[in-house]
């Protein structure tokens, strides 16, 4: 982004740029906490996920409130423009990683504690951490303008679904072996599909952001590798 010859406008255009950075932060770490507050039972840890997304909110109001404003007064063109509203967009599918991640950590009282066996433990918390890379990544690649890795992340996604449809066949397994797991299980498989969907906005983020870098749109078809719904009709 060129500089401008009136400085509060690149002021205003930088904080813009850091709320972005901010809600990246907040949207990262409350996905780790619900997934440790959901893999340890730990209910304080679940709330303080569920306090953070009223944090969440905020910033994108604030947000929101300053790209309009923005807008009104200095009436951007072009990349200025593309920054602007790319970054509305881009705090909204922030704002909805938060939701997902509040989702997550109100099941943790449903789930119960021993619940999840060891392995499908691994198995989500591999998933989550494959999710929190890439909301670090897809911040970090927008803050460096960097097309082609945005580009990668995108693609990306791939790997989440897989992961996804692995962790559904594992819950589908221990609620077939046992009928008692159902219940638990249950809400693990609903915890699993909101880091599914974290992905999905990872990538809408990639989007966005590889439009304001570029000025050019990505192609509609992205890769989309969640087999569930072949698992669920083929059963």
């Amino acid at each position: 982004m060129g500089e401008h010859t009136v400085t509060s406008f690149d002021d205003d255009l930088g904080h813009i740029d850091q709320l972005i950075r901010d809600m990246g932060d907040l949207a990262g770490a409350m996905v780790a906490a619900a997934t440790r507050s959901l893999l340890q039972n730990d209910t304080a840890l679940a709330q303080r996920v569920i306090s953070d997304d009223v944090v969440m909110d905020a910033r994108q109001r604030e947000l929101d409130d300053r790209a309009i404003t923005l807008i009104a007064k200095r009436q951007p063109m072009a990349q200025d423009l593309r920054s602007v509203v790319g970054a509305i967009r881009m705090a909204a599918d922030l704002e909805r990683i938060g939701d997902l991640a509040k989702n997550i950590a109100k099941r943790v009282n449903a789930v119960g504690e021993g619940s999840a066996p060891r392995g499908l433990s691994h198995s989500i918390d591999t998933m989550a951490q494959m999710v929190m890379d890439q909301v670090g990544a897809v911040i970090a690649a927008y803050e460096a303008r960097d097309a082609k890795n945005l580009v990668s992340l995108r693609e990306d996604d791939e790997k989440i679904d897989v992961q996804y449809t692995a962790v559904f066949r594992e819950l589908l397994t221990y609620m077939m072996e046992d009928p008692r797991n159902i219940t638990a299980c249950t809400h693990l498989l609903f915890c699993a599909k909101n880091l599914e969907r974290i992905g999905d906005h990872v990538t809408n983020i990639a989007e966005n952001a590889y439009y304001i870098v570029t000025g050019q749109q990505l192609p509609l078809n992205r890769p989309k590798l969640d087999e569930t719904s072949v698992t669920v009709d083929s059963e």
